[in-house]
């Protein structure tokens, strides 16, 4: 009896250990989302300077990025050389939307560090991003021509993500038959 209460403690090691593996195992930047090949959920968002805002129907008829983001972010601020590259040579259109920030404090930040996208859209509620499922900033939704998602990337877009993850896919919803 002695003997098996002494391995108590030995087994609720093994045991966490265990846990512990898995959970390192996983990486943070592959978070499922219920959204995978589902419509974009339907929004209309006021513009963050002085654009047209920002719809879902926006979205529709073309391959796109749809990039959350905030000035207060630290990852987007990273990312932000790669989107203003890809915005360049990719000849993909890019959507943003500031989310959970200050309007004007987004618009500026924009303006200072010049913007990637093609229009922006205000989502200082957050409802958007509720319906996105976003955890945090920033965050990238791949969207395919009939407007559904098709890839969600947590945390910056890294010159490796892009060309191992992203540009596969895109190339794949390019040869889909229109």
């Amino acid at each position: 009896m002695l003997r098996l209460i002494s391995l108590v403690p030995v087994m609720v090691f093994a045991a966490v250990s265990v846990g512990l593996g898995f959970s390192l195992s996983n990486d943070p930047r592959k978070l499922p989302s219920m959204l995978i090949d589902k419509p974009t959920p339907a929004f209309k968002l006021a513009a963050l300077d002085g654009g047209g805002g920002l719809s879902s129907d926006d979205l529709k008829g073309k391959i796109a990025l749809l990039n959350v983001f905030a000035s207060w972010c630290a990852g987007c601020r990273v990312e932000h050389p790669m989107l203003m590259a890809l915005a360049q040579r990719s000849g993909l259109p890019i959507y943003g939307v500031s989310w959970k920030d200050d309007r004007a404090t987004g618009a500026s930040w924009l303006k200072a560090n010049q913007s990637p996208y093609v229009q922006v859209g205000d989502d200082a509620s957050g409802r958007l991003g509720i319906d996105l499922g976003v955890t945090g900033v920033p965050e990238t939704f791949v969207i395919d021509r009939t407007g559904r998602i098709r890839y969600r990337h947590a945390g910056p877009i890294t010159d490796e993500a892009w060309q191992e993850t992203f540009e596969p896919l895109l190339a794949a919803l390019r040869s889909e038959p229109q």
